[in-house]
């Protein structure tokens, strides 16, 4: 991306003061398996509280933070999750970011991107009409 690009986007990876910020107050923490990279700041707000953000690899999308590090973005946990973490159950899965919006949408049976034909109503259904 373009130097002006850096300066007036957001929604493409890391704004140019972002940038600048997290090079002179940010302290890196660790990447989760999609390579969005979690920094924390090295001074702390005037309350006490820590400063934490999030440097996407690739668009910016907030579903893409998995649980475990939403936790820690919002100061549920000071340390990494990693160490937070039960081990992994079998039937857990990985997390995948949000889909709607996407050609990997859930579209069901009779969905107008599916041509908007749904099975007819069959069985024990009777239309509500004002008369009866």
């Amino acid at each position: 991306m373009s130097f002006l690009g850096k300066i007036f986007t957001w929604w493409d990876g890391a704004t140019f003061g972002t940038m600048l910020d997290t090079s002179r107050n940010g302290e890196k923490v660790g990447t989760d398996a999609q390579g969005n990279a979690y920094f924390r700041a090295s001074k702390r707000h005037g309350d006490g509280r820590e400063r934490r953000w999030v440097i996407y690899e690739g668009a910016n999308d907030s579903s893409r933070v998995p649980p475990e590090w939403h936790g820690w973005l919002h100061g549920s946990f000071d340390d990494v999750p990693e160490s937070h973490l039960p081990p992994a159950r079998i039937w857990e899965t990985e997390h995948t970011p949000n889909a709607t919006g996407t050609d990997a949408a859930y579209r069901p049976q009779g969905a107008l991107e599916r041509g908007g034909k749904r099975a007819r109503a069959v069985g024990d259904y009777e239309a509500w009409t004002p008369d009866s």
